[in-house]
């Protein structure tokens, strides 16, 4: 009731949800002049295709004219955040040019979006261009598909950023989240056409079914965690006026990078079988075969998967959060961590305790990641292949934020209500 009464909500929500029905009907449109069901045979059993897929919904096996969905804008703000970190001028406008300086790096991460989904289009048309209807696909075949791929991509660019405008927020996520959800339905209609057949797999897929809610709620819990630690502010007098010592403190997130670390690890990871798909080389295949979770030697991938779960956790957490800035604000606002000293102490102290949070976040993420393939592989139901920790993560994550960002505007209509009267 109080969702419906917030004043400008259902609003939100209808634009929000008449936005992703667009994006997913716009998904089935398929570029013209292909063969869609020579495409689909030849990507069956790709590694890097199922994973793209994945996060477009199935538009990218449909190969309709928003295949390429949100990814070139996600691609486009990692790099854009890896720049930022990099290069001072970027980080001068995004600390000192306050919402002006934000804007203008909205501006270019646009700009280098469009590049990206060029670069993108233009790939795959030449790709597709051997699954064309006709056996001599011209230029303009190229053209055309790549002109349909971009610009398919930057309309649902500019979806995203009216539902983080003008929506319920969270426009890019809210895209994924529901292209991950769209592929849901199939994988559970497989799971019970697979238990009516075989009665003894029944027992496996509601093991399968328990550690999926298991895992769901290890992920709330560390989502939501973090380590508070206390800070004191000075003792100030304003004119006459003494203002008293005051308490709060200072959040840092257990998991600072999300879904991030396992995403990239899973892309390096699939990285040497999409070579070894496509040049057929000996030696890729062998890495790759190691490389794969059933492979011939599966504590290989785990080793190799944690490793590098655990050095983007830390590459990805030294991008979000920095001591020193830390360190140098709490002292401009005249606070400081009570027994350790303002300044380098700080940063120092700071540093230990996120290098902590992290290591234990990391740690947490590959248990989530290594969790549900093993008990694919032991129950043998694989039904749910591709549905694994990324996607638990990216859900769970998303759900959440969109609650809190649904929940602040019900709060802020309360206010608005007691100002009134």
């Amino acid at each position: 009731m109080q969702m419906a009464r917030a004043a400008g909500l259902r609003g939100r929500l209808l634009l929000t949800i008449g936005m992703l029905v667009l994006v997913r009907l716009g998904i089935w449109i398929p570029v013209p002049g292909i063969d869609l069901a020579r495409f689909q045979a030849n990507i069956d059993g790709s590694p890097l295709i199922g994973f793209l897929d994945l996060f477009s919904g199935g538009g990218l096996r449909a190969l309709g004219i928003f295949a390429l969905g949100i990814l070139p804008y996600i691609n486009a703000s990692i790099i854009m955040q890896l720049l930022t970190s990099a290069l001072p001028s970027l980080e001068d406008l995004q600390k000192n040019e306050g919402e002006a300086g934000r804007r203008k790096i909205s501006q270019i991460t646009r700009y280098v979006a469009l590049g990206w989904a060029v670069l993108q289009s233009t790939g795959i048309a030449l790709w597709v261009g051997a699954f064309a209807q006709d056996p001599n696909p011209g230029v303009l075949f190229y053209v055309q598909t790549a002109v349909a791929l971009t610009t398919g991509s930057m309309f649902v660019m500019w979806v995203s950023e009216l539902i983080t405008e003008r929506g319920v927020g969270n426009g890019a996520s809210l895209l994924i989240f529901v292209n991950i959800v769209a592929v849901l339905p199939n994988s559970l209609g497989q799971t019970l056409a697979l238990a009516r057949e075989d009665q003894a797999i029944v027992g496996p897929v509601l093991i399968l079914t328990l550690v999926f809610l298991i895992t769901i709620v290890g992920i709330v819990f560390v989502q939501e965690g973090t380590r508070r630690i206390p800070i004191i502010s000075a003792r100030r007098q304003v004119g006459r006026k003494l203002y008293r010592e005051k308490s709060s403190y200072l959040p840092l997130r257990l998991n600072q990078g999300g879904v991030m670390p396992i995403i990239f690890a899973s892309a390096v990871l699939i990285l040497p079988a999409s070579v070894a798909q496509f040049t057929k080389n000996d030696v890729m295949i062998t890495i790759s075969s190691y490389l794969a979770p059933n492979g011939p030697a599966p504590l290989v991938y785990v080793a190799f998967y944690l490793t590098l779960i655990l050095f983007f956790s830390y590459f990805y957490a030294s991008l979000i959060v920095n001591p020193v800035d830390m360190a140098q604000n709490l002292k401009k606002m005249g606070a400081s961590i009570p027994g350790i000293r303002p300044g380098r102490a700080t940063t120092e102290y700071v540093e230990r305790v996120l290098n902590r949070l992290t290591f234990l976040g990391a740690i947490f993420l590959g248990m989530v990641a290594i969790l549900p393939t093993a008990v694919e592989s032991a129950t043998q139901v694989r039904t749910f292949q591709g549905f694994g920790a990324t996607s638990l993560l990216i859900l769970v994550g998303v759900a959440i934020d969109t609650a809190k960002q649904i929940q602040t505007y019900v709060i802020s209509q309360r206010y608005e209500g007691m100002v009134k009267q």
